[in-house]
């Protein structure tokens, strides 16, 4: 079974970069798609950026052109690029697999990320 933990999260400024990872444990044989995800403060959480394993990348229109999602696949490491970062990207982050033949989702822990204007 997969297991996710992530890193990278903290403290910066508005227009500040981060760049979060989420490194993979176990096998990931068969998962379809990598995520990022956050969740702010009384709000559900809500899907930021996916990757396919056909290389399609999605994104949320908020942070379109400021994230790039990517993975490295000798690593087994998913990465979340973060730039001219907003206050309103303040929120737990977290990464996730799923997997269609079992419709499973695997999360992380989840990491902060908090931006100051």
């Amino acid at each position: 079974q997969v297991q996710l933990v992530e890193s990278g999260g903290g403290l910066v400024q508005a227009g500040d970069s981060l760049r979060l990872s989420c490194a993979a444990s176990g096998s990931i044989l068969g998962v379809d798609v990598w995520g990022w995800y956050r969740q702010s403060p009384g709000q559900p959480r809500v899907v930021v950026a996916t990757l396919a394993t056909n290389g399609i990348k999605n994104y949320i229109d908020s942070v379109r052109g400021r994230f790039t999602i990517s993975r490295d696949n000798a690593e087994k490491t998913l990465y979340l690029q973060m730039d001219s970062l907003k206050p309103e990207d303040t929120a737990i982050y977290y990464c996730n697999t799923y997997t269609f033949s079992s419709s499973r989702y695997i999360w992380g822990q989840g990491i902060q990320v908090t931006v100051s204007s």
